[in-house]
């Protein structure tokens, strides 16, 4: 028997069933909606912040964990607050110690990118270390191990004269412990550092 100029080939049991009714092209997957003519899921805008810079607006459980539209989440701090050098720090403190290590490196996150130069470092650190402590809470030790051992190295050079009373030395001994006896998730909060001498 011969083939016509619009013989697909082969035996048209094959692929007749994987017509699709509507547009009449052939699709490789019969019980699939046709790629062909099947409307376009529509693409989710992305989010943005009130100045219109691109912020996810999912909301948040108490250790940055994204949670479904909708859902009740903690409330994230505002990104872009300057504070002064001691203003960063206690609002950090009080997140660590309500067990928001996520929430405190946002604070930490701030006073690293609006900081004098010299000292970008040490906040960057800093902040590094919370989210170590984030991952360690979370139960991502390798995450956890990495982020705390980069923050110990990054604070490290101002051991010998560190402002605003920041505990250097104490924070590389508890990242470096921390890192060490790490073996499942911790309590954040039970596993807070603290960053000031001043503050024990």
């Amino acid at each position: 028997m011969g083939t016509t100029e619009h013989d697909e080939g082969g035996d048209s049991a094959c692929w007749l069933d994987r017509v699709c009714d509507e547009c009449g092209r052939i699709r490789d997957d019969s019980a699939a909606p046709c790629p062909y003519c099947a409307p376009k899921a529509p693409q989710r805008r992305r989010d943005r912040d009130a100045e219109g810079r691109a912020r996810n607006a999912r909301p948040r459980d108490g250790l940055g964990r994204p949670l479904p539209y909708g859902a009740e989440g903690v409330e994230r701090q505002p990104e872009g607050v300057v504070r002064t050098p001691l203003e960063s720090l206690t609002e950090a403190q009080r997140l660590l110690d309500e067990g928001k290590p996520f929430h405190a490196h946002e604070v930490l996150e701030d006073a690293w990118k609006s900081g004098p130069q010299q000292e970008r470092e040490l906040w960057r650190g800093l902040a590094q270390l919370a989210v170590g402590l984030t991952h360690a809470a979370r139960g991502n030790v390798t995450g956890a191990t990495s982020l705390l051992t980069r923050g110990a190295a990054a604070i490290e050079p101002y051991a010998h004269a560190a402002p605003y009373g920041i505990d250097v030395t104490g924070l590389t001994h508890w990242a470096g412990d921390l890192a060490a006896d790490l073996r499942g998730p911790v309590p954040a909060a039970s596993h807070a550092p603290r960053l000031r001498v001043s503050s024990r």
